[in-house]
């Protein structure tokens, strides 16, 4: 059975959604780590791509395992220039898993996210969110108990997190769930400390700080609470709670610092109700996208 051939730019959420592509498809992997040679070697290979011009020595990259390959993938812009040279190269098709702006769209397959607005072409395949492959690690049980989950982001370009804004967000779900479910929340790698202060100062019945505790239990929070609460700054978490799990989604606002896709993102998965947008009320939406599925039907 042929691999996949996973090319990483070294951000996590990239080669998250790379892996998933082959964990969906069942197929074996392995990951090269891929990297800019010079700091104009992006401007270089979009440039090259124009004409067609494949030159590799832009970026470097780790030895290539010699493995029977079906797949070459890659998510980001450090990876999209490379992902068309060594699938050339070996002869397989080449995947990937983001529109990738400013390159010719000669992929065999480009899994892009409608928030994106991508062109409707016949290679291109759109999802309706990022690809992601999410399964139970065990870490948090609720114990025979109802839970609620608290899934906390951070900031970036276009929010900013608040003590005050999460105050008010935590404080309610303690009057509507504190006396009748088990409370669990855990923060993530952007988090900022003073919020990751002011979730340790509740007491939670389950918390995890990911500065002091680098752990990840939002597989078992979508799988086993009731319903989960996650901050509105990452698609990551929002694609990961409306295709995993059974909990009802609910995303909490976060302040603005300017408009972009990630709102249209959030306001389609809501008019399609997979998830509700906190607005003082709570409504139950569970509703699930099935991932293999829509890969499946991609690649038929």
């Amino acid at each position: 059975m042929s691999r996949v051939l996973i090319l990483s730019d070294g951000r996590v959420g990239h080669l998250q959604q790379s892996v998933a592509f082959a964990q969906h498809l069942e197929l074996s992997y392995d990951i090269v780590e891929v990297s800019p040679r010079f700091v104009w070697s992006k401007v270089a290979a979009l440039l090259c791509d124009r004409i067609s011009c494949y030159l590799p020595w832009w970026f470097k990259h780790d030895p290539i395992p010699q493995a029977q390959y079906g797949y070459v993938v890659g998510a980001g812009s450090g990876t999209y220039y490379m992902v068309k040279h060594i699938a050339k190269k070996l002869g397989v098709k080449s995947v990937t898993m983001m529109l990738p702006k400013g390159y010719r769209y000669d992929y065999d397959l480009i899994l892009a996210q409608s928030h994106d607005n991508p062109p409707e072409l016949p290679l291109i395949k759109t999802l309706p969110v990022n690809l992601s492959y999410t399964q139970s690690e065990g870490i948090f049980k609720t114990e025979d108990t109802a839970a609620v989950g608290v899934i906390i982001g951070g900031e970036n370009g276009l929010y900013r997190m608040t003590e005050g804004t999460m105050r008010v967000y935590l404080d309610e779900i303690v009057r509507r769930y504190g006396k009748s479910h088990t409370v669990a929340v855990t923060t993530s790698p952007r988090t900022p400390p003073a919020i990751e202060a002011l979730v340790a100062s509740y007491g939670f019945d389950y918390t995890v700080i990911y500065s002091q505790e680098k752990i990840n239990p939002i597989p078992d929070f979508l799988a086993q609470c009731e319903t989960v609460f996650i901050t509105a700054d990452s698609t990551s978490m929002i694609s990961q709670a409306v295709s995993y799990g059974k909990s009802y989604v609910v995303v909490l606002p976060l302040e603005r610092v300017k408009e972009g896709k990630h709102q249209r993102f959030v306001e389609t998965l809501e008019r399609g109700e997979y998830l509700h947008l906190y607005d003082g009320s709570i409504k139950h939406r569970n509703r699930k996208i099935d991932l293999k599925r829509l890969l499946q039907k991609a690649l038929a």
